[in-house]
């Protein structure tokens, strides 16, 4: 027969390797959040380039050097287009379109900030962007994104600062 305290010792260690697990699957959880917000704001820029590019292409063939057809009035077509990717769905589109409307608003909410120190959280509180971590993960990506293109300064650890002409 199987003591009492040895039950209970069982369920003792049984509780805490659970605890460690939730913990150790929280952080898991969080860092899955963050790639995947990086991931998401790489794929909308990735996409809005393509476009860009895809529609100064010639309607030729893209490998060709030679301008594309001309029309009656001397300008050349441009290729049309191209229809998203199978398994691209409207939600995607909107995803990409709040995508570069989170950059327009970070760029507005700098525009309008007084030349202080802010941090990632202050800019998505003030977007009303702060209910999840992956909200404030794409606030952050997006800021680090814009430190890349000298659009918003770093000004120390974690802080942003307006780039003043």
């Amino acid at each position: 027969m199987v003591s009492v305290t040895s039950t209970a010792r069982n369920i003792e260690i049984t509780a805490e390797s659970l605890q460690e697990d939730l913990a150790r699957l929280e952080i898991q959880k969080q860092a899955l959040e963050r790639e995947l917000a990086t991931v998401t704001a790489h794929l909308g820029a990735v996409q809005r380039a393509l476009n860009a590019l895809q529609a100064l292409m010639p309607a030729s063939a893209p490998s060709s050097a030679a301008p594309g057809p001309v029309d009656a009035d001397s300008t050349p077509k441009l290729a049309p287009a191209r229809q998203a990717p199978a398994g691209h769905t409207d939600a995607h589109a909107d995803s990409v379109k709040t995508y570069g409307k989170l950059t327009e608003q970070i760029l507005a909410y700098f525009a309008e900030a007084e030349d202080v120190d802010v941090r990632a959280r202050d800019v998505a509180s003030a977007l009303g962007r702060d209910t999840d971590s992956g909200s404030i993960n794409a606030v952050r990506s997006t800021l680090d994104r814009l430190v890349g293109t000298s659009r918003v300064r770093r000004a120390g650890r974690g802080l942003y600062r307006a780039v003043r002409p």
